[in-house]
């Protein structure tokens, strides 16, 4: 797994949460007048196929085996369904409630230790791609996060693996109660996101597994 942050240049390899990981941190904390963005991109391989690695995602968050590992996933609401018939694109839109705690004098400040979020969904099944982007739409005063996640056929075996790639911009606004802290928060929400990431993998990969099971069972 590869690990890009903004700021410096540093290449070093390591282990988050048991997982091998180089971490690349790379140039470019956007500055403007306006805003200092922070972003962060992963990639993660998946030894399944891209149909099957694509179901388990809409699986993801219902499974209630699932619940105990993505304890931070409150509630998630399907606000919209569409599919576009020229083009056999499915859009989906879910509301995504987030327990988010962090310590005390953030709490203090935020008021609250819950986010809304808001996940947008586009899946193309003549491309084999499915695009998801969720960003937050409570605390936005405060901060703004971004995650984008793409699953495609992998390159080196497109019938058999799939590529996810993985990016999260965070962005605390310059004149919030939280702009002198920016880069300590930035930091813990990094720390966050990547620890969340990997659990989301695992739930992952335990759905593809089921999966791979259920389909050899019904082809006996």
């Amino acid at each position: 797994m590869v690990l890009w942050e903004v700021d410096s240049w540093l290449c070093r390899s390591g282990n988050y949460f048991g997982i091998p990981v180089c971490l690349v941190v790379v140039s470019a904390a956007e500055l403007t007048e306006n805003r200092m963005v922070r972003a962060y991109s992963q990639e993660h391989t998946y030894k399944h196929p891209w149909e099957r690695v694509t179901a388990a995602s809409w699986r993801k968050f219902a499974d209630p085996e699932n619940k105990r590992t993505l304890s931070h996933i409150l509630e998630v609401d399907t606000l919209s369904h569409k599919l576009e018939p020229s083009s056999g694109k499915l859009y989906t839109t879910r509301a995504i409630t987030i327990h988010a705690p962090g310590p005390w004098f953030l709490r203090k400040i935020v008021g609250q230790d819950m986010c809304h979020c808001v996940e947008s969904t586009m899946v193309d099944a003549q491309s084999r791609s499915m695009q998801l982007a969720t960003r937050n739409i409570s605390l936005q005063k405060f901060i703004e996060v971004e995650e984008k996640i793409r699953y495609d056929p992998h390159p080196d075996d497109p019938n058999g693996w799939t590529i996810c790639r993985q990016e999260t911009s965070i962005r605390i606004k310059p004149l919030s109660a939280l702009a002198s802290m920016a880069e300590k928060i930035e930091q813990k929400c990094a720390e966050k996101f990547q620890h969340n990431s990997v659990k989301g993998r695992e739930v992952m990969e335990r759905i593809c597994k089921y999966l791979e099971a259920e389909s050899r069972g019904m082809s006996v």
